[in-house]
């Protein structure tokens, strides 16, 4: 299942995307440079494949989620975290939440350690707070 968004990102860059002619600006992630850009970010924190995703929202304002693992899902949070993505932010947080529960609990100390590295992360670290409060270690 794809999910759609249309309220900030109105037009379909997609066809963009997917076009390699006209591309001016080269988005670096992973660890290998390139230096005949003309203008060059550096994302070392981003994987090419998680953020191909991103770059899909982006241009197209779609997300497709279905062939992630939660794990994965995760890392995308945190990367649209870091670029202040917050419409897409808070459907992943949301997307956790609801779908994904049983494996944030099994996985709590990561999803925990995730959500109070930002401020902005308010929905997962309320669930992580409601979560411990009704399963306090012993």
């Amino acid at each position: 299942m794809s999910t759609q968004f249309f309220s900030r990102l109105s037009k379909n860059y997609i066809e963009i995307l997917d076009e390699e002619e006209y591309n001016d600006v080269t988005i670096e992630v992973g660890k290998d440079p390139n230096n005949d850009s003309l203008a060059h970010f550096k994302l070392p924190n981003i994987s090419p494949k998680l953020f191909q995703i991103i770059l899909r929202y982006i241009y197209g304002g779609i997300i497709s989620l279905d062939e992630n693992e939660t794990s994965e899902i995760l890392e995308i949070l945190t990367a649209a975290d870091e670029l202040l993505l917050q419409e897409l932010v808070n459907y992943l947080q949301e997307y956790l939440i609801k779908n994904k529960s049983e494996w944030i609990k099994q996985n709590f100390e990561i999803t925990l350690q995730t959500s109070f590295q930002s401020s902005s992360l308010l929905e997962l670290q309320q669930f992580c707070v409601d979560f411990m409060a009704k399963s306090p270690v012993k």
